[in-house]
């Protein structure tokens, strides 16, 4: 009976060597293009070489392994996910997915298995955009779809990507040399864990993606009239905080009629004492959906009420759109052969979609892709509490080995 317990006990324990590589001593951060990222990058690559694999990093200083077929001419898939993090952040969020695909090439490799096809992983050095506040920097690379303008983005210090680049050693302007777009990329999956509670609350090790959520984010402005707290009638008040109290609970109430997501993270009250009332609010709004279409008519529909909000208390509204991505379809057959995948190993067929942006969003602009969610203790992520069990790494290593035996054929 096959096991691969040895290869998830590996995958666990290589998160918490990862974990030790940061540019804080007091928690895990690790940013694009730092010397934390690029050490990362040194030793994923020798554990692939460990594996079999044949590695480079890219001009993107993604990290890759490639596991050849001994036909040249055949088909290529690429599995990965990214290698930094936010800071303050746990072990698993991207890490996971490299790591976890790489004890399986080990697997193949100590078990002399040839592929009909050509494997390749990759680790991308820059998911999250906490640098440099652009995110996906890494796969946008890899995909050609490469902004120019993000060339001049600095971070907390000061420093552009460009010099950023020329301190890792490498070129901002060979960057268009990392695209995969005209070359031999077949299909891309992604293994990750879920950052949400869906499969612990089903006590599932593993679901299927069906889709990533397109999203939309705006920055609202609220300006009324600053008064004094004792002088001012409550009828007569133009009090910009009060309005964006009323806008917020508006948004949650017709997310959850609709079925969607829609978030406040921040918001801000621009006078802020105690004696006076708000003169100007601002507030974020993050809306998702799997369903471009529904998210855009909820979205009209909140529009709609907010400005009667402000109408109605005399308040002046700005909104200004601050970020949009569309939603992305994980392929059906790719999603079938997970499925069968999990059938295989006894593991429910169940399929979820994603709230959060991946990596795969950037991928889908060249070749179908498909995702494999793990559950992770009380969906906590970004956060030094995220947790796996290593029985829910084997799981997953059984249902990914079944996806390669069927994509095999």
């Amino acid at each position: 009976m096959t096991t691969f317990a040895p290869y998830a006990i590996q995958t666990y324990e290589r998160c918490d060597v990862l974990a030790h590589i940061s540019q804080d001593t007091d928690c895990i951060d690790r940013r694009y293009l730092t010397p934390e990222h690029l050490q990362v990058n040194r030793q994923v690559a020798l554990w692939m070489q460990q594996a079999g694999m044949h590695t480079w990093q890219d001009a993107a200083a993604n990290q890759w392994g490639r596991y050849a077929s001994a036909n040249p001419d055949a088909k290529t898939l690429v599995i990965g996910s990214h290698l930094d993090t936010v800071p303050n952040s746990g072990k698993y969020d991207g890490i996971l997915g490299v790591l976890a695909p790489l004890s399986l090439i080990q697997y193949i490799h100590d078990h002399h298995i040839a592929l009909p096809f050509h494997l390749e992983l990759v680790g991308f050095g820059d998911e999250e955009g906490t640098r440099f506040g652009a995110t996906l920097l890494g796969s946008c690379a890899v995909a050609g779809t490469w902004n120019e303008k993000w060339n001049t983005l600095t971070d907390e210090n000061g420093v552009s990507l460009t010099q950023a680049f020329l301190d890792a050693g490498l070129d901002i302007d060979a960057i268009h040399s990392a695209g995969r777009n005209n070359k031999n990329v077949d299909d891309f999956f992604e293994f990750h864990i879920e950052q949400g509670p869906v499969l612990e609350e089903h006590d599932l090790a593993v679901g299927v993606v069906n889709g990533i959520a397109g999203a939309k984010r705006f920055a609202i402005t609220l300006k009324g009239l600053a008064g004094h707290a004792g002088t001012v009638p409550m009828p007569m008040r133009q009090d910009a905080l009060a309005a964006a109290s009323e806008m917020i609970l508006v948004i949650e109430r017709l997310a959850i009629e609709k079925g969607i997501v829609a978030t406040v993270g921040q918001l801000k009250c621009l006078s802020g004492a105690v004696n006076v009332i708000s003169g100007a609010t601002t507030f974020s709004l993050d809306i998702r959906s799997i369903d471009d279409t529904l998210r855009d008519e909820t979205l009209s529909l909140i529009m709609e009420q907010l400005h009667s909000i402000a109408a109605k208390r005399r308040i002046h509204m700005d909104i200004a759109a601050t970020h949009q991505a569309l939603a992305v379809k994980c392929d059906d057959e790719l999603q079938r052969q997970l499925l069968t995948a999990c059938e295989k190993n006894k593991m429910p067929p169940f399929t979820l979609s994603s709230g959060a942006g991946h990596d795969t969003m950037a991928l889908a602009k060249i070749c179908p892709v498909a995702m494999l969610f793990m559950r992770c203790e009380k969906g906590l992520s970004h956060h030094p509490g995220e947790a796996v069990d290593v029985n829910d790494i084997e799981a997953a290593l059984k249902v990914m080995f079944a996806f390669i035996e069927d994509y095999a054929e």
